[in-house]
C-alpha cells in the first residue's frame, strides 16, 4: 500500500476520513476441539473470483457487497482479483496469491496433519466497503450459514 504522501490530494483526504469501524473488544470463541481435528475455511476481502465468474464491480456510488464462492480445490492460476483502488498495491498478490489467500499453505498444513480438514468452499468479498451494517446484516450471515452447512468450525480471515 502506498504512503499517504504519494496519493493524490483527493484520494489522501478520502483515506484520512474513511469511516472505519472501531471495535472496543475482540470477539473470541474458543475452538470446540484442537485445530488438528477441526474443519477450516478461508474467507478473504481481496475481491477474488474464479476465472469465468463475474468479477466484483464497484464504484463510489454503488459498491459491490456480494461474495464469490471459491471451491477449495480451485488451482491458484484460476483465481483472479478484481479489487482495484488507487490506494491498493496488487503487485504482491499478482506475484503470489498466498500473500492474501494462503490456500497453498493451508493445503500444506492439512498434509502435515495440523488441520483436520478443509471446507469444500472458501469465500471472497470485496475489500474497502464502507457500509459495515449491510455486510453484518446481509452477506456475512449468508456466508456464515453456508460455512455452517459445510461443517466449518474455524475460519481464517484474510483482510486485504
Amino acid at each position: 500500500m502506498p504512503h499517504l504522501k504519494h496519493l493524490p490530494d483527493m484520494k489522501r483526504n478520502e483515506m484520512l476520513t474513511f469511516p472505519a469501524q472501531v471495535n472496543h473488544d475482540t470477539p473470541w470463541t474458543p475452538p470446540a476441539r484442537p485445530l488438528r481435528e477441526a474443519r477450516l475455511a478461508l474467507v478473504t476481502s481481496a475481491g477474488l473470483h474464479r476465472r469465468g465468474d463475474p468479477p466484483f464491480v464497484s464504484n463510489h456510488h454503488e459498491p459491490d457487497y456480494s461474495y464469490r464462492r471459491l471451491p477449495a480445490d480451485t488451482p491458484a492460476a484460476e483465481i483472479l482479483q478484481s479489487h482495484a483502488s488507487a490506494g491498493f498495491d496488487r503487485s504482491g498478490i499478482q506475484r503470489d496469491l498466498n500473500t492474501t489467500y494462503p490456500v497453498d499453505r493451508l493445503r500444506e498444513l492439512l498434509m502435515r496433519g495440523a488441520i483436520g480438514s478443509l471446507a469444500d468452499s472458501f469465500y471472497s468479498f470485496m475489500g474497502a466497503l464502507r457500509n459495515v451494517a449491510r455486510l453484518e446484516q446481509e452477506t456475512a450471515p449468508a456466508v456464515a450459514e453456508l460455512l455452517r452447512q459445510d461443517g466449518v468450525e474455524v475460519v481464517l480471515l484474510t483482510p486485504t
